[in-house]
């Protein structure tokens, strides 16, 4: 008997679905690897916590929750007749455990301000790339699954498109976590009405109040949780903590900082470095939440007035006032905000640029100009949700919404 084999087959209880099971011994090698643990020290949802204080869980369990739909939805597709083999099988569970590998400290909120020119799929991609070397090749269909290169196009919409295992597990862990009910959705029934037609990702008729439960819930999300004023304040306030960090460390070179961060501080480091010298994704498989708060804490007591009010501020949750609304400010009024804040804080204007910053956010919970969700009507046509559904203007909901944001500090006069 392989007791090897036997060991490697784990159970994990989740919260959100109950027991999770590992499905193979190269999964539990590649879920041991310290490029996948790291993951445990990457929150899922950055500063949301600051909101929602119970918003604390990990890439690490959103990847294993993904992983676990996806082997539910595999189930469900073979039971319809459609082929997926064992190999298929086992490179779709490896590419959606891998598919967020690449993600940097506080997730997306610092995507481009320690990286410059590489989305965190771009280094997930990296990621798994050098694995399947490490791996002696066995990682090479997830690869190919991921990047959407396998004949199978079915196949990659489950890792990634408008219905795939990422955003099921993410409305239904984040919605857990933050105690928001409006972004429960039913797993279960989405995944049971799953089918493939044409080599498409299709969801049969009568799953359609699934769907637009599914698509409303996203919405409400984004607003309520992903998109929450304080939640971008906070965010904000990171941003320009790094940037004013990444600034002073390629000027003065000795910043104070955990190891991993300060070599990302003192180097601009893009696509080419990272295409160029395989020992960069190595530094970064080292850098996580812990480097960022640890360097914060440091740099309360740093000398550059700037970092250090800001470092404070993010610590003791003395967040920035953050106004959001439909059209752009009026650059009178962002001048006057600017002014009083250089004046309070003894500022030149570009550090003033550190406390007052303007930006817009999108968002559409339903994009069908790219990757439709489709719908099998009763007699096998395939129609696109937008058009199929009854109840809802999905219309309405697929229009991309822009806000105007504008952040500066609460304690000013003006």
């Amino acid at each position: 008997m392989n007791f090897r084999t036997i060991n490697k087959i784990k159970t994990i209880n989740d919260p959100v679905y109950g027991f999770i099971t590992i499905p193979s011994e190269l999964v539990y090698d590649i879920m041991e690897h310290p490029w996948f643990q790291r993951l445990r020290r990457i929150k899922q949802l950055g500063l949301t916590n600051y909101v929602y204080p119970s918003a604390h869980h990990t890439r690490f369990q959103h990847a294993l929750g993904a992983m676990h739909l996806m082997r539910q939805a595999v189930g469900v597709i073979r039971s319809k007749g459609i082929h997926i083999s064992p190999e298929e099988a086992e490179g779709l569970s490896l590419a959606i455990l891998l598919h967020d590998i690449g993600h940097g400290p506080f997730s997306h909120t610092l995507e481009q301000s320690i990286v410059k020119g590489l989305s965190h799929e771009d280094i997930s991609d990296l990621f798994i790339a050098g694995l399947n070397r490490m791996f002696d090749g066995r990682l090479s269909l997830a690869g190919k699954i991921f990047r959407g290169g396998y004949e199978k196009r079915f196949l990659h919409q489950l890792v990634s498109s408008q219905l795939d295992m990422d955003r099921l597990d993410y409305l239904s862990r984040d919605s857990f976590f933050t105690g928001v009910a409006e972004g429960t959705i039913n797993t279960d029934r989405i995944i049971n009405m799953l089918t493939v037609c044409n080599d498409e990702l299709v969801v049969e008729a009568k799953g359609i109040y699934s769907i637009e439960k599914f698509i409303i819930a996203r919405r409400l999300m984004y607003w309520q949780v992903y998109l929450h004023h304080a939640v971008l304040a906070a965010d904000q306030m990171l941003v320009s903590i790094l940037k004013r960090a990444k600034m002073l460390g390629e000027t003065e070179k000795d910043i104070p900082a955990t190891p991993a961060l300060r070599y990302f501080l003192t180097h601009d480091t893009g696509r080419e470095d990272f295409l160029s010298d395989p020992s960069i994704l190595e530094r970064f498989a080292l850098l996580d939440d812990f480097d960022v708060v640890t360097s914060i804490k440091l740099w309360m007591d740093h000398p550059d007035m700037v970092l250090s009010t800001l470092c404070r501020r993010l610590i003791n949750r003395n967040l920035f006032r953050m106004e959001i609304q439909n059209q752009a400010f009026d650059p009178e009024y962002i001048g006057r905000i600017k002014d009083a804040t250089s004046l309070k804080f003894g500022l030149t204007a570009e550090e003033t640029a550190y406390f007052v910053n303007t930006d817009v956010v999108t968002n559409h919970a339903y994009n069908p100009r790219h990757d439709k969700i489709l719908i099998r009507t009763s007699n096998g046509k395939l129609t696109d949700v937008a058009a199929a559904s009854e109840q809802l203007d999905i219309a309405v909901l697929s229009t991309t919404v822009s806000k105007h944001l504008l952040s500066y500090p609460k304690d000013l006069k003006f």
